[in-house]
């Protein structure tokens, strides 16, 4: 899948003779990380890391915790996409007390705000986040190439994004009550309904979201078509996609049953039960990482790994159910003339294409009359295992819960849509530093590449860093002048292994 040399920068031979550079922290993605490069004397790379500098534990401190309060408990992960960590934990949840079926008002409520968690999740990323790289150039000034400096040089643009996610952050807090960490999903159903009021102050607004929406994809269409020689081959790989999917193949964010395309586009899995996903979907660990690395089962860990997220949503759909955004899946997916869009860069254009959908559907929301109805919990048999998966902004979420006969949380497994990511993230790091910066003297302008290409899957560090099992780990001891006083490392067999300062 990948070229030889691409793939031997995952680990190079006698590191302790090679420069080390570090790219720390990088910019413009929610959480900590950093890159590390190791280059020979004439500044070739011989090896490519992202590593994820932060660690958190939800899977571990969240055991012996009654299952009712783990929708609360885990949206505490992220401030970006808490909304996500609560609908799939409250997915999961609603196995346990057996409400295999919502009511039809309260599947719509959780879908309106997943929807606005959708929107203002893309907005944030596009215009905030990517845009300054897009707009200028990624080896543009750095002092301009930042948020402000899209305010100063495109106010209209800036502005655009700033009211597209304060909708959909008001659509979050008229549902949950507020903006951030609110709480609607409860076991079984959501614990308020909508009133006429607020859903017509919705309304009023939703016309004008929708346009520049629209803008917002034209936007990105036009910023990758304009240099699509260089965007359709920066940082881009040949890989398999996973994501949701409606019973009738159409795009899904909510529900639906789990869909994998190879490179070429042919069916590896489709319409899986997301309750049998550890059959098809298997973690591993490597010792330089605290992320995990998943992969289809089925095609093994060297190939087997795979892309999620809006690449991957709009690649796997067979339509968008939505006018305006099929109008548009239609012209994107014509570049990849009968095969998947592969471009790293064309995560932006899908993402906006994604947020024009979530626009469209909160219209329809809106003006259904269930989401205004009064019938908003079911129960049914109880059971001790439950399993729900949604599409985080950034892509597939899997939240796996067990419990015992009190109620107490036993085993949690979390994979978030950056750890399906992980791999991919990797590769894009390598592909950039083996195109772009093999043999070069390295600049701020050049090493921003690396983090260009990070930043296309709008990556959530935050929420990738989590422990199940024995993990790998290093810590070492330097003296007040940097000596090497002591080291402590673990394998990612569990063993300790205590090393003495050299």
């Amino acid at each position: 899948m990948l070229s030889r040399t691409v793939a031997s920068l995952e680990t190079a031979s006698r590191p302790e003779t090679l420069q080390r550079i570090v790219i720390e922290p990088v910019s413009r993605v929610e959480g900590h990380g950093k890159v590390t490069l190791l280059m020979d004397e004439h500044h070739h790379v011989k090896q490519a890391r992202l590593h994820i500098a932060e660690f958190r534990g939800f899977e571990t401190f969240i055991q012996g915790r009654p299952y009712q309060e783990v929708p609360v408990l885990v949206q505490r992960l992220c401030g970006i996409c808490p909304v996500s960590h609560h609908l799939a934990a409250a997915k999961a949840i609603d196995a346990l007390v057996g409400a295999r079926k919502l009511t039809p008002t309260a599947e719509k409520l959780r879908r309106l705000l997943h929807l606005g968690q959708t929107l203002q999740s893309h907005a944030l990323h596009f215009f905030h986040l990517a845009s300054p790289d897009l707009l200028f150039g990624f080896d543009s000034d750095v002092a301009k190439r930042n948020i402000v400096g899209v305010i100063e040089a495109h106010p209209a643009v800036a502005l655009q994004g700033v009211n597209l996610r304060k909708y959909g952050q008001e659509v979050i807090r008229i549902l949950s009550g507020k903006r951030v960490h609110g709480i609607l999903a409860i076991p079984g159903g959501v614990n308020k309904a909508l009133s006429r009021e607020d859903g017509d102050s919705l309304l009023k607004q939703i016309d004008q979201i929708v346009l520049w929406s629209q803008g917002a994809v034209k936007i990105a269409r036009d910023l990758y078509l304009g240099n699509l020689e260089r965007n359709a081959a920066f940082g881009s790989f040949r890989s398999n996609f996973v994501s949701l999917i409606a019973p009738d193949g159409s795009f899904e964010l909510y529900d639906g049953g789990l869909r994998a395309r190879d490179a070429a586009g042919h069916s590896v899995f489709d319409h899986l039960d997301c309750d049998r996903y550890l059959r098809h979907i298997h973690e591993e660990v490597k010792s330089w990482s605290y992320m995990k690395f998943p992969f289809i089962v089925a095609l093994g860990s060297d190939e087997g790994w795979y892309r999620v997220g809006p690449l991957a949503r709009i690649n796997n759909a067979d339509l968008m159910p939505t006018p305006l955004a099929e109008e548009e899946r239609r012209t994107f997916t014509a570049m990849g003339n009968g095969e998947p869009v592969h471009a790293t860069m064309a995560y932006h254009w899908a993402r906006m294409i994604e947020m024009l959908y979530a626009a469209e559907a909160i219209r329809e929301l809106l003006g259904d009359p269930d989401s205004y109805g009064s019938d908003l919990v079911t129960r049914g048999e109880r059971a001790f295992e439950g399993v729900g998966v949604v599409e985080a902004p950034r892509g597939t979420l899997i939240h796996h819960y067990v419990v015992d006969e009190t109620d107490a949380v036993v085993k949690a497994n979390l994979i978030v849509a950056t750890t399906n990511n992980n791999t991919a993230m990797n590769t894009a790091v390598r592909e950039v530093a083996a195109h772009d910066l093999d043999g070069q003297e390295l600049t701020e302008g050049l090493l921003n590449h690396i983090e260009v290409a990070i930043r296309a899957y709008d990556p959530c560090l935050s929420c990738a860093t989590h422990a199940l099992g024995a993990m790998a780990l290093e810590v070492s001891l330097e003296d007040a002048n940097g000596r090497l006083v002591h080291r402590l490392t673990r394998g990612d067999d569990g063993r300790v292994l205590r090393g003495a300062g050299y």
